[in-house]
């Protein structure tokens, strides 16, 4: 299945490189579009941190820049559910941005811009499943409960030693003033 999962990643990756540099090296085409998404994100931007960009124009070079480095790290095999979240995240406003098909009155263009932004839902998907993807090895959740039965299994083990130490501890302790009450009642 390796080599499957790892063609997988490098055709997937690849329209995230090309546009990706495209957008990094010149970023104008898109800025225009780009000002609809990011005159809603902006604010919140500044006001997560105030050195974060809010401009158009760095904020496609930024998305630009994250879809280069998380499709070489998707294609190469490196990183590659950290890779698939980010790019999942990049697509999201570029598909907003660049294909809003909703606002377009020409019936032809309209459809252009509805298969792109619907080839967009696809790599979406295919990202969410790459960020998921545990190349067949058992995941967090798994993991962890089977560690945490196994924790409980043995401490259910020592458990039942400690209840027992319990036991024989009070029975002693009854035991002990049991003696001292018949030792004062002894003459001498």
């Amino acid at each position: 299945m390796r080599p499957v999962r790892s063609a997988a990643r490098a055709l997937l990756s690849g329209i995230f490189v090309v546009s990706g540099a495209r957008s990094l090296a010149n970023p104008e085409p898109f800025v225009d579009r780009a000002r609809r998404v990011t005159d809603r994100v902006g604010p919140v931007l500044a006001n997560a941190h105030p050195k974060l960009p809010t401009e158009p124009e760095p904020l496609v070079r930024l998305n630009g820049a994250l879809q280069v480095a998380g499709g070489l790290l998707l294609a190469t095999g490196h990183l590659t559910r950290p890779a698939a979240a980010v790019l999942a995240g990049t697509l999201v406003p570029t598909t907003l941005a660049g294909h809003p098909f909703w606002t377009i009155d020409d019936p032809a263009e309209r459809r252009i811009h509805q298969v792109h932004f619907l080839k967009n839902l696809g790599l979406l998907g295919g990202l969410l499943l790459a960020a998921v993807d545990t190349e067949g090895r058992p995941g967090l959740r798994y993991r962890t409960s089977h560690a945490v039965g196994r924790t409980e299994r043995a401490l259910g083990r020592s458990g039942r030693s400690v209840r027992r130490s319990v036991r024989t501890a009070r029975r002693e302790a009854r035991i002990a003033v049991r003696s001292a009450a018949a030792a004062r009642r002894l003459p001498g």
